[in-house]
């Protein structure tokens, strides 16, 4: 079994229009998603200790998600503001994360010894993490950072760096302007893979230089709170599962069929590809990033 961890942001999404709060977070999305597939998730982050806290840390612990070196901190909860436009979520304001702006989590080699027993960790630029990347570094088998669309080329620049995969929000942008863009997180360090999706037009991989494109399972949305998340997470937990299997087979075994480990990825790339568009497409059928709402 894969074994998976958010580091960093946690929030509600307060949907304004009907007075409810929803669990969310770019680095708590991804552990909650990676729960529903099977996932052994863990969840480390910084929590108040206000109604949104308490709401949020609830439902982890109801999904089973390991909190065992979360933090807490006196104070707001990070939140979002939304309405909804004909099912699309529209963020209308924000308190920057709440305690976790003014308390960074600083990772201790409990931490670090904790994070080693993980397959992937994910993380996010709304969790106020840099500092600590090369630490993480240090102890992680596999990297991803998601840049949203809120990355300068500076911000791309000092972190790409300690990354197995970058995860960007392109949906404004025209597909050789997102190539040249994913190129060049390359060329700032990014070791593996670069994510860029493009709302409903579907999402551009690039894995090890090959450029991949999906198209999106189009369908009417309820909300689409968590759909990018949703993709990225759903992608990595297929494509690193299964590659942990790859074996290259020896020239005396033959050529027929997938024999190569290049011949195998390109088949995993493509089914984890396929599965994201379908889980994206099914969440954009739920209520908030994964449901559990609660009135405020």
């Amino acid at each position: 079994m894969i074994k998976a961890l958010g580091i960093g942001d946690n929030v509600v999404d307060k949907y304004m229009h009907i007075s409810t709060m929803y669990p969310g977070g770019n680095a708590l999305n991804f552990a909650a998603y990676a729960k529903l597939f099977g996932a052994e998730t863990g969840y480390m982050g910084s929590f108040g200790d206000d109604e949104a806290a308490k709401h949020v840390y609830s439902v982890m612990q109801e999904l089973k998600i390991d909190l065992t070196h979360c933090r807490f901190c006196k104070g707001e909860n990070g939140y979002a503001e939304v309405k909804l436009e004909s099912g699309d979520r529209v963020f209308i304001g924000s308190n920057q994360g709440g305690i976790n702006k003014n308390n960074p989590m600083v990772i201790s080699e409990l931490d670090s010894e904790y994070i080693k027993g993980y397959d992937i960790v994910h993380t996010s630029i709304f969790s106020y993490i840099e500092e600590q990347l090369p630490v993480i570094r240090k102890c992680a088998g596999f990297i991803s950072m998601d840049f949203s669309d809120r990355y300068t080329e500076e911000y791309l620049k000092r972190c790409a760096q300690y990354i197995d995969c970058a995860c960007l929000s392109c949906s404004d942008m025209k597909d050789e302007d997102i190539v040249d863009l994913m190129k060049l997180v390359v060329q700032f360090g990014c070791k593996h893979i670069v994510i860029a999706t493009r709302g409903a037009r579907g999402a551009l991989v690039m894995v090890d230089g090959k450029l991949y494109e999906q198209s999106p399972c189009l369908v009417k949305a309820k909300d689409t709170m968590g759909a990018g998340d949703s993709f990225i997470t759903c992608f990595l937990i297929n494509y690193v599962g299964l590659m942990k299997d790859a074996v290259g087979f020896s020239k005396e075994s033959g050529d027929k069929g997938i024999t190569t480990i290049s011949e195998y990825q390109d088949s995993v790339v493509k089914v984890s590809l396929y599965k994201a568009a379908v889980f994206s497409a099914e969440n954009c059928q739920k209520d908030g990033a994964f449901g559990h709402g609660k009135q405020f």
